[in-house]
């Protein structure tokens, strides 16, 4: 996020929210057309569904424009390129993204999961709504690097397109507000809430953990809860971590904001799925989660800027004995959601 994509995002706003219209009803079918619906043991979603009610045909369309090259300059790329369903949709592999023509982004894709629980967006949450975030990635230089007035153009001249977006929104024109909606409820059914951890929570069946996961959790919560607040796992805030500028010296979120106190800062990711979803951290400098845990027992950087969380007795670091760590990563692996992964339902068609 720069400054020139925020401008380009405020400058599309009003056309996103003047498509606000009445939808057809929703399509039944099987239970994940039933609209959105909120796991149990989830609290209640940010997104404005009022504006965009999920449909069966607005998800099977946004479906298919995840997964369109056309959304991108040279028709190479989609959004499914670096965002993988089998890690989770994040693009496995590479410590950033890897966008049009080869170009090297500055910062690791995050995944694409329990987004209508996230307020702000992005790693420096440069964008506030779900209905504008696909606006980033198509104009980036390094992503896609589209416009999205082209775009518009490209799916207006296909017909099976003029088609989806008739039994959609009930029109066959193309707009960027309705491109916008079908994207965000593809990925607002992108919910990860199927782990054991999960089953565990909501009682079902015979699900429980065992010792050692049981102890692991109790770590997470009395060590890490702080940023990483059950069931999500992030509390969406954004905090220096001790990571330190980086090769790229990504300042985070004071390129949003240009607040000094925000330099180094960057949103607290969630823990579920991290079986699939490496390397870790915003640059994806850590390709393995000991290397993480090393980071927070003795890797932090000091200085004014580390979140005070993340120190004892004016000492960086949270002090792990090799039992806790092992602990703490059993019960890691209950976040976990191979159901998620392998979901049909969100696969290219």
């Amino acid at each position: 996020m720069n400054r020139k994509h925020i401008a380009v995002i405020v400058t599309l706003m009003a056309l996103v929210f003047a498509c606000s219209r009445g939808l057809p009803d929703e399509g039944r079918g099987k239970e994940l057309f039933a609209g959105f619906q909120q796991p149990a043991n989830f609290p209640a979603p940010v997104y404005h569904f009022e504006t965009n009610p999920v449909t069966k045909d607005g998800f099977e369309l946004g479906r298919k424009l995840f997964y369109e090259p056309r959304l991108s300059r040279n028709n190479t790329i989609s959004c499914g390129s670096c965002h993988i369903q089998s890690s989770a949709f994040t693009q496995h592999g590479h410590d950033v993204s890897h966008g049009i023509d080869d170009r090297l982004g500055k910062r690791n894709a995050p995944p694409i999961m329990n987004l209508a629980w996230a307020p702000l967006l992005m790693w420096d949450g440069g964008i506030f709504d779900l209905d504008l975030q696909p606006i980033a990635p198509i104009t980036t230089h390094e992503e896609m690097d589209e416009t999205i007035a082209n775009v518009v153009v490209k799916l207006q001249a296909v017909p099976e397109y003029r088609g989806l977006f008739k039994k959609a929104f009930g029109t066959e024109q193309v707009s960027t507000g309705n491109l916008m909606k079908a994207l965000s409820q593809f990925m607002l059914l992108c919910i990860s809430s199927r782990s054991k951890y999960d089953s565990v929570m909501r009682h079902e069946g015979s699900a429980v953990f065992t010792g050692e996961e049981a102890a692991g959790r109790t770590l997470v919560i009395q060590k890490c809860g702080g940023c990483h607040k059950e069931p999500l796992f992030t509390d969406g805030s954004f905090r220096n971590n001790g990571i330190g500028a980086g090769a790229n010296d990504d300042q985070g979120r004071f390129a949003v904001t240009l607040r000094p106190e925000d330099q180094y800062k960057f949103k607290v990711p969630g823990l579920r799925n991290l079986s699939y979803t490496a390397p870790y951290m915003h640059d994806g400098r850590f390709y393995t989660l000991d290397a993480v845990l090393d980071h927070y027992t003795t890797g932090m950087k000091p200085g004014p800027g580390l979140d005070p969380l993340l120190s004892e007795n004016g000492q960086p670091g949270i002090p792990l004995k090799p039992a806790q760590r092992k602990q703490i990563l059993a019960f890691l692996a209950t976040l976990n959601d191979r159901a998620f992964i392998t979901d049909r339902s969100l696969a290219e068609r």
